[in-house]
């Protein structure tokens, strides 16, 4: 499938690193035309350690030329849109307008203590973003912004310098729910789901799109999106193995196994079993693919993404 329409991203999903420089340099020099990576205040009981995503970013905008940065994702709702509204455009500034926006509310289990630790009502978390969304395109594109809603109150606001991409950075919305599709289709510059299987992918993508026709909503530069979980080996069993134990495991319930939840969320195989299952997902309407490479230790997530770039990658160019 020479020429299709699709870019590669790569997720800095192996825990208790920390060189975003030195990744995002790598990324860049194997040809992946973005980073990105995710966000947790506090992650699990006991919390593992993680990285605030928008410094991150910054860190790995400095390292490199091209490539694009992605928070992939800002808990949004955890935040003042003030001081969000601030740190993406002065992230966007300092990267030369190289950054998109990946959102979500968080819809992982324990989410609660992070909510809690910051004193925001978990349960008001989707309304919170929306607010927040509407004031802080405002904020990036006027002065002197005033604006009193639910959750949030100031008066007299301006941000200078605005983004460096205008109007703003395009923002990607991720989620699960049907409420994020709206979100997407309503409110986003793209969708980002994650934890999907390709038939939900596309019925997701069909839902945005609804959802964006009932608002008027012009989806031409839109961006379709795609958080992936990816294993890949020489050893296919090696990389369903991976697979299995870092997602299967993890989201297994009594109707469906762990290797069959593995199976239909990531990607795992052989270069030649990643690209069909790449084909699937340009056929499900993905055009931005980010890589989450399933791995414990850093050397076995660089060699998978080096694998990637050499085997797959080649199959999608023009």
């Amino acid at each position: 499938m020479a020429g299709s329409k699709i870019t590669f991203g790569v997720n800095l999903s192996v825990d208790n690193y920390w060189d975003v420089p030195e990744f995002a340099r790598r990324a860049e020099d194997l040809g992946y035309g973005r980073v990105t990576m995710g966000e947790h205040i506090m992650d699990g009981n006991p919390p593992r350690p993680t990285l605030l995503n928008l410094p991150a970013m910054a860190a790995a905008a400095g390292a490199t030329t091209n490539l694009r940065v992605m928070t992939g994702i800002v808990v949004a709702p955890l935040y003042d849109p003030v001081i969000l509204a601030k740190m993406v455009a002065s992230v966007d500034q300092v990267s030369g307008g190289r950054l998109d926006f990946g959102i979500g509310i968080s819809g992982q289990r324990g989410t609660k203590i992070e909510f809690d630790a910051v004193g925001v009502d978990v349960h008001t978390r989707g309304k919170r973003t929306d607010e927040m969304l509407q004031v802080m395109k405002r904020l990036w594109t006027e002065e002197h912004v005033s604006h009193h809603g639910d959750f949030f109150h100031f008066d007299d606001v301006t941000l200078l310098p605005f983004p460096a991409q205008k109007p703003y950075p395009a923002i990607w919305v991720s989620g699960r729910s049907e409420a994020a599709m709206r979100r997407a289709g309503v409110m986003g510059d793209g969708w980002y789901p994650y934890l999907f299987s390709v038939r939900r992918v596309k019925a997701s993508n069909d839902m945005v799109r609804q959802y964006a026709a009932e608002a008027g909503r012009d989806l031409t530069r839109f961006h379709w999106g795609l958080n992936q979980p990816t294993a890949i080996s020489s050893d296919a069993s090696e990389a369903l193995a991976l697979a299995v134990s870092n997602v299967g495991e993890r989201y297994v319930t009594p109707e469906r196994s762990a290797e069959s939840i593995a199976r239909s969320l990531c990607i795992a195989g052989t270069p030649e079993d990643c690209i069909k299952a790449v084909e699937d997902r340009i056929d499900a309407g993905v055009e931005h693919i980010n890589l989450g490479f399933l791995a414990s230790e850093p050397d076995s997530f660089f060699s998978q993404m080096e694998m990637f770039a050499s085997h797959v990658m080649p199959q999608f160019q023009a």
